[in-house]
């Protein structure tokens, strides 16, 4: 009789869904915006936690720009991801911003080739404040960051009407989606939940590499707090292969 081994029977490991957090901490979100921000960044994170499942899992990365633009936190699951609240200081190098998270992305150790179709998430107060349209060119038309899903929210004046709208745009370039807007900042976490809904439809979905239509979103998932958001469905298995 052969001997039991257990190695043949482990669970696969669940296939990432990257979510790439490019948030504006510069000296204009000072105050209610930078606290409000860290409240729905955080929301967004526990809920996560709740939505993992065998299938998926969320691998979550924090780009800052402030001061400098830095990977504050390098690719973690939800579980693994440890916030701390961001302070509002500096221009808005959004450029450097872009880069760093190009970098992240083609990297296929940080970002596997395995993953699903990954989305990036660009918050902003203002107008860039270094260079940064080459950067974002090179971002949405070449190489594997221009097949990422990109969601962008305008907060205050300048980014909602202003020279800075312009810039979300043309981040958003080429996707389904438009810019979301939070003229108040009780707008932000409105936003920070609209995109928890869309990446867990995903990985509820056959194939989480097919990106939910804006308007036929509908909340499949129980918030943090554990506020009904509507029946959550049955999972369905992923699609077999990754996104790259």
């Amino acid at each position: 009789m052969s001997q039991f081994n257990a190695a043949e029977f482990t669970m696969p490991k669940p296939k990432p869904l990257p979510i790439v957090l490019l948030l504006d901490k510069s000296g204009s979100m000072s105050g209610p915006k930078i606290q409000t921000l860290n409240l729905a960044v955080k929301k967004m994170l526990a809920t996560l936690l709740k939505e993992e499942s065998g299938h998926t899992e969320f691998l979550i990365s924090m780009i800052t720009f402030g001061d400098t633009s830095q990977l504050a936190h390098p690719p973690a699951s939800a579980g693994e991801f440890v916030y701390r609240d961001l302070n509002a200081s500096g221009g808005t190098p959004l450029g450097g911003a872009i880069e760093v998270a190009k970098s992240l992305i083609e990297d296929r150790e940080r970002t596997p080739g395995r993953a699903f179709r990954p989305l990036v998430v660009l918050v902003s107060d203002g107008q860039p404040t270094d260079s940064w349209k080459d950067k974002l060119e090179d971002f949405v038309s070449q190489g594997r960051s221009s097949k990422c899903d990109r969601m962008a929210l305008a907060i205050g004046p300048e980014a909602v009407s202003g020279s800075g709208r312009s810039t979300l745009e043309k981040f958003i370039s080429g996707t389904e989606h438009r810019v979301f807007e939070a003229n108040e900042v009780e707008e932000i976490p409105k936003f920070f939940k609209y995109v928890t809904m869309s990446v867990v439809t995903r990985s509820l979905s056959v194939d989480p590499n097919v990106i939910p239509d804006d308007l036929d979103l509908a909340p499949p998932i129980r918030d943090a707090d554990n506020s009904e958001q509507g029946d959550n469905p049955p999972p369905q298995p992923p699609a077999d292969d990754g996104y790259w």
